[in-house]
This record gives structure tokens, sequence and C-alpha cells, in this order.
């Protein structure tokens, strides 16, 4: 799943060329209709895809941004807002090429699922290939309340604070630290890669409880945290299956990675092992996370 760092690049990649533009108009494929047709939620969600177009097509791309693992799309027309908001999924990226086949991944190319057709002649296209991920279209942030759930971005000055906050809830008192900073309530981003390499260079086992972690151990996680996502967006982001940038390149983050899908560890030599928590494959090295 595309996290805070792969998403960043995407969101990059796309900004030149789409800010700015004039959505002409929308396109969906035949899985999206299909899907709505049944009474499923495919890709668009919330609204009909008739209404969608009603909302975007003739609207400007004014700002787009990165919230979390969101992109977010702020459109005018006129005066009237709306807001796209899109999820990535496990496996979904956007690309913004000129034609379809200018799309360099075979599977990204046959799995598109909505293209938005813009002023400058550039298609901005959402492929997805396990379609799980999401694109809604709301007239605030206010529309969609989980979002607004969702942490500080981890680089803020209030995002350590609001983190170790989390230390006192009842519900997380007893929960592995590894589910903990996996929920985007508490920190914003942060993935199952990066929660296995900050707890790596933490030296702390994924499945500690956090009631067992002290006021060191708490905060040097958090930075930690940060730094193996500042890492993320400097090496281009992790590409381990499906991740690609706008452009179709990969990420380079897959080659500094210490224990997530490893063997053995860089540190010690010892095997890597991998235990489920929080529904999710955790790696880790038993004998320098303690």
């Amino acid at each position: 799943m595309p996290e805070l760092p792969e998403v960043e690049h995407v969101k990059r990649g796309i900004e030149p060329y789409a800010k700015g533009q004039k959505i002409s108009s929308v396109i969906f494929s035949d899985k999206v209709k299909e899907g709505k047709a049944d009474g499923r939620e495919t890709i668009i969600k919330g609204m009909s895809l008739e209404t969608f177009k009603t909302f975007t097509e003739n609207f400007v791309i004014e700002e787009i941004e990165r919230r979390s693992k969101y992109i977010v799309f702020h459109l005018a027309n006129d005066n009237e807002h709306r807001i796209l908001i899109s999820h990535l999924g496990m496996a979904g990226g956007f690309f913004i090429v000129r034609a379809l086949d200018d799309i360099t991944v075979k599977n990204y190319r046959n799995h598109w699922h909505v293209i938005f057709t813009l002023d400058n002649d550039m298609l901005l296209v959402y492929s997805d290939i396990r379609r799980f991920g999401e694109i809604r279209n709301v007239p605030s942030l206010e529309a969609y309340p989980s979002f607004l759930e969702i942490a500080p971005e981890p680089f803020e000055d209030i995002a350590l604070n609001h983190y170790l906050s989390w230390f006192d809830r009842k519900s997380y008192l007893k929960k592995p630290i590894k589910q903990m900073i996996l929920d985007h309530r508490v920190i914003a981003g942060c993935g199952n890669i990066y929660a296995c390499e900050a707890l790596f260079r933490a030296g702390i086992h994924p499945n500690r409880t956090t009631h067992s972690l002290n006021n060191q151990e708490r905060e040097m996680l958090f930075y930690y945290v940060r730094e193996v996502l500042s890492e993320g967006i400097k090496y281009g982001g992790t590409s381990v299956s499906d991740y690609r940038h706008a452009d179709g390149k990969t990420g380079t983050m897959q080659l500094h990675l210490n224990v997530y899908k490893q063997k053995t560890c860089k540190v010690c030599g010892s095997d890597i092992e991998t235990q489920v928590i929080a529904t999710r494959n955790s790696h880790y090295c038993p004998t320098c996370q303690k």
C-alpha cells in the first residue's frame, strides 16, 4: 500500500501538469460502471457517476495537496468549490500522460478506471490494479468526517505531542506499539513498511505493549518514524511491488530497508522474523529489537 512518501511523490509528479487546469471531461472504465450498476462502490464513492461528473467537469484544479496517505484536489467553478479526496488503496496510482499508451507499466495501463481530460491536452489517469482505492467528490472536508480525524502531519511541530497524548488513552494501554503507530489518528501516513523500519531503528519489538515503553523510548520511536518517512521521500518511495511514480518510474527506498521483507539483519546477522500484528506482517530482528 502506498504510504506517505509514495503518495507525496505521486502528488509531486502530477502537480506541475494538472494544477491550474480545467477538467473538460471525466471518463470511467467499464469496471467502474459495472460496479455502480450492481450497487457496489467501485472507486467512485458516495455518489452516482453522473453526479460525480456534474461536480467535476468544467472545474479548475486550483490546488493539489497530500494529507497523510490521501491526495486532495481543490476544485473551483466560478463561485462553487468542490474537493476530490483520493486514497490509492493497495495498488492505485495517478499518471499524467498525453495518451493511455504512454503509461509504461502494462498493469497500470490495462487497469485504468478514471480519466480526467485536462484543458492542456494531458490526461490525469487513475489506475488501480486491485480496485481497493477510492475517489470522493465532497463540498468540504467536513463532509468526510474520518478525514478530519487524521493526526497532524508528522513533520509539524505539534505532531510529537499529539502522538504522545495517545499513550494516555485506555484503548491503547495494552495494545502492541506497532498497532498504535499504524493508526492514522496517531501518526499520519505511517504504514506497515515505515513502521517496521522505525521500530527496528528504535530497537523496539513491534509486539511490545504501549504502556511498557518509557518516555525516552516513546519519543525516540516518533523521531525514527519521522526519519524513515523523510528518507522515503528522499529516495522516491518504496517500490517492492506495484508502486510507481506518476511518470512510471520506481522509487529506491527498498534498497535502504533493514527489516521489511529482508532475510537477515544488517546489524547483527540474525534471521529476520515475521509476526502478524494488527492484521499486518511485522518484520523484525529478534536480537536487536526488545
